[in-house]
Parts: C-alpha cells; structure tokens; sequence
C-alpha cells in the first residue's frame, strides 16, 4: 500500500515534535496540518484537538512523530517520540524524520494493530508530498470539467484526493488562528507561526460594515416598495419605462446594491465570489460615469455634442417617416395584388382565402395598384436613404448597450484575483519531483495549476440585463424589405412598434 502525507513547507525547518492533521482512510492519505511543539499537557493537547474537531467537523487527530535533526542523533530522543504512541493512540502511526543539513528524509509507518492479512516485508511505502499551507487554504479547487466517456456522477479518485486535503486545510482555520506570541498551554507551527496577519483598519471597517449594510439596505428596501407602487404602472409612467433604457438600468443596479448591501452571510465561495464581482462592477460603472461627466463638463463638450445630436435625431426623425411609408406602401401592393388574384386576407381565421369582386372594384384596385406601383421607386430610393443612416445610428446604439451589458457582467475581481493571484483560483494540481532515490520515500513538491481566464469567465460571469438582439440576420433582412422597425437592443417582453 502506498502512502501518502502531505506536509505543509513552512513546517520543514521547526523544531521536533508531534504531527496534527487528518487522516484520510478511503485514499490513503495524511494530511499535516502544524506541529506540536515540546513541553506539553497531553490532556490539554486533546482537549484543543476536540475543539478544533467541534468547530470544524473535521477529525484532526496527532498523527504521528516529527524529528528533526539538528545536531547529532539522539537516542533519547527517538525513543521519547516512539513512546508518545502509547498517549496518543492512532492507527497508523507516522514517524517522519529529517537528517542533519536537511538533505536526507525517512518516513515509517507503524501499525500497532495486528492486521488481518499478514503484511510482506517493505509493502507500506511513503510518499511525502510538501504543499504550500497558505495558498492551499485561500484557494478554491474547481473539479474539472466531466470528460464524454465518463458519466457525470463518476468522480476521478485523485481528483477526490485534492478535494479532501483542499477541504481539510480550508475548514481548520481554527487550528492557524495561534502563533508564537500567544501565551498558551499548546506550542503550534503553521504557515501562521510567525504572527497573524491582521490589520487595525481592516478589522474597524468589518466592525462598522454590519450597521452601515443594515441601513443601506432598509433604504433600499424603501426604494423598491416606491418603485413596485401602482402608480408607477399607469399609462404614461410605464410607457416611459419600458422605452427608456436608463430606467432598466437602474432597475439592475438596484438589484446590485440590493446584493451587496444585504446582511445575509454568503453561505459559500461561489456567492461570496459573486458579491465581490458586482461590487466590482458597480465601482467600476461609478468611475466610469464620473470620468464621462467630468469630460462633458470641460471646454463646453455638452453644447457641442447637443448641436451634433441635433441632426442624428433629425434622421431618425425622417427615417422612421420613410419607413412608415413605405411599409405601407408594400403592404399597400400586397393587398392589392391578391386582389387581382381573387383573394383576400381574412383577419379572424389568419389566412388567405377565396374571394369574388365585382367590375368597380377592379377598377379602384387597379387605379390605386398603378400609382402605388409607380411611385414605389422614389419612395424605395427615400427609404433605401434614410434607412442605411437609420442603421448606422441603430449600430451605434447597439454597440453602446452591449458595452453596458459587457461591463454589467464582466467578472472584474475574478480576474483580477486571477490576474494577481493566481493560485487563489485552482484548476487542479501538478507535482514537482524532488528527489528520488533507492531506500529513501519518494519527496514531491505539489504546485497549484490557475484555472483559465476562459473558464474564470465561463464560471464567474453576472447575470446580465439580457440587452442582447432577439431577431437573425435573416428575420432582420426581412424586416428591411418590408420596412418594419428595427429595435435589435429591444428586451425579449417588449412590445413592438
């Protein structure tokens, strides 16, 4: 049976004592968490352990010996630490010891319980793999994607691994909250040994956050009943909502702050991550619009852009017009043209169906088919006109609300955090060899693989306000021969023109 114990690096060079970590039995597996550090009370060492068992819910035991050699081989020593099995009972027992100039590692494996099956000589072997304790306890392990020929309830077992020393580390925290200033019966060295990182300013706004989100979010809550009230839902009111796309905007950064500013705890990281991106995200919609008025405000841009304004509404003005006309004007022939067909459009049943005319109202259609017919070319031409410059103003407006609509969703603290600190967003796992010799357990160095800017993307996006064009190319090449409107940044439950 191989073996493995994961042992933290900042624990390489600490003095000797006794291993804390968990046991993993389903992947045979030791996770070491610190190092218990000589003198001690056994009863109050356990009495930590069931604390930290308590709060955490995870079965963190003393695993087994750590002796470091700094000087010459102690007997003494050895068999002090041998003996410590008897107090802390555990099934197996490591014994991990470190050589004089730190270049030569043994691990062994004691069991004191006489097995089932007898073993065969040298059948335990050890992998000793080091692993980084902060990053591993700030980052977050996504299970990769399931592969075609594997059934999506199947679980790789080494990715099953990971998860459970990713697990343990992350909900032992506990465990790292005491360094070596602390005056405690019980001795520890983690990643945290050192000192705790805490900051003054830190913990005074996590102190004032409860109040202030308190009272955010009453306002908020006051807002939301005004804004659901019936008289928001008359005539004019919603008319005015539905088409201005300021007000859906500021329908979804209410929803935003409301978020944000809620005193409910996020439950786990993924809403945790999600509060963080739309705080991101309002920030970065706040400086963008501070920057836009403190431009508009310079060298008298609002009266420029005012005149230059005035002619693209002029255009659309007209180009609506054309539009409407000659819509009408092919809706127009189309009638007509089934008129002379003997056909007609029946309006209750939604079909085309049978129909006899008498002489005079051949004749009116044919009149008035005639001069639509005739005067289809210029009203053609107006229209192929004004509406290329409809489009282009249409383009714009477009490009300008899936700009929104990509700042509104865009994870910006995922990357970030993937951008700067990588390891924070773990796709898996790749291991380094560090030495490998005959007689000697195999030494690995477990170094954390980033998850992808795509899949950061994939994962972390906000949902948007859905600003995207409803229509295909072909419906709205359609709607362009048959001069319909076209609003390609429309929400799917509006009405149409």
């Amino acid at each position: 049976m191989v073996l493995k114990a994961f042992f933290p690096t900042c624990c390489v060079s600490v003095d000797s004592g006794l291993l804390v970590g968990r046991w993993v039995p389903e992947h045979s597996s030791a996770v070491v968490l610190a190092v218990l550090h000589f003198p001690f009370i056994p009863i109050q060492v356990k009495q930590l352990l069931a604390q930290v068992r308590q709060a955490s819910q995870v079965g963190v035991a003393v695993l087994g010996t750590w002796c470091h050699c700094r000087q010459e081989p102690e007997e003494s020593l050895g068999r002090f630490l041998e003996g410590l099995g008897a107090v802390f009972p555990h099934e197996p027992w490591l014994q991990l010891r470190r050589e004089r100039g730190g270049t030569f590692w043994s691990c062994a494996v004691t069991h004191r319980q006489a097995p089932a099956a007898p073993r065969a000589p040298g059948e335990d072997q050890v992998m000793l793999i080091f692993y980084d304790q902060r990053q591993v306890l700030l980052s977050q392990l996504h299970p990769p994607t399931v592969l075609p020929d594997r059934q999506a309830g199947a679980t790789p077992a080494s990715t099953g691994g990971l998860a459970a020393v990713f697990d343990t580390v992350a909900r032992s925290e506990l465990l790292f909250r005491s360094d070596r200033f602390d005056e405690g019966p019980v001795r520890l060295s983690h990643w945290q040994s050192e000192g705790v990182e805490a900051s003054i300013l830190a913990e005074l706004a996590r102190r004032a956050s409860g109040p202030v989100c308190l009272l955010l979010a009453s306002l908020l809550s006051l807002v939301s009943a005004v804004g659901a009230c019936r008289v928001f839902r008359l005539w004019p009111l919603s008319f005015l909502g539905s088409k201005l796309s300021t007000c859906e905007q500021l329908r979804h950064r209410l929803e935003h702050l409301t978020l944000i500013f809620s005193t409910r705890k996020a439950e786990n990281s993924a809403q945790l991550m999600r509060k963080a991106n739309t705080v991101a995200s309002v920030l970065l919609d706040v400086a963008l619009g501070l920057t836009l008025l403190s431009w508009l405000h310079g060298r008298s841009r609002i009266g420029h852009l005012a005149d230059a304004l005035v002619p693209v509404a002029d255009v659309s003005g007209l180009g609506t017009a054309s539009c409407r006309l000659y819509c009408l004007k092919i809706h127009g022939l189309s009638s007509l043209w089934r008129l002379f067909r003997g056909k007609k459009w029946n309006v209750l049943r939604q079909r085309v169906d049978s129909c006899s005319y008498d002489l005079d109202q051949l004749f009116i259609g044919t009149l008035l088919f005639t001069i639509l017919l005739f005067l289809l070319p210029t009203t053609a031409l107006y229209y192929l006109v004004f509406t290329l410059l409809r489009l282009l103003v249409v383009a714009v407006q477009g490009l300008i609300h899936l700009l929104v609509d990509l700042i509104n969703s865009l994870p910006l603290y995922s990357l970030g955090l993937r951008l700067c600190r990588p390891y924070r967003l773990a796709a898996g796992v790749k291991f380094r060899v560090l030495q490998h010799e005959a007689g000697r357990p195999l030494r690995l160095l477990m170094q954390i693989n980033p998850l992808p800017y795509s899949r950061v993307m994939h994962t972390y996006r906000l949902p948007s306000c859905g600003c995207h064009p409803k229509d295909s190319w072909g419906a709205l090449c359609r709607k362009l021969f048959f001069g319909e409107l076209i609003y390609p940044w429309r929400q799917r439950g509006d009405k149409q023109d």
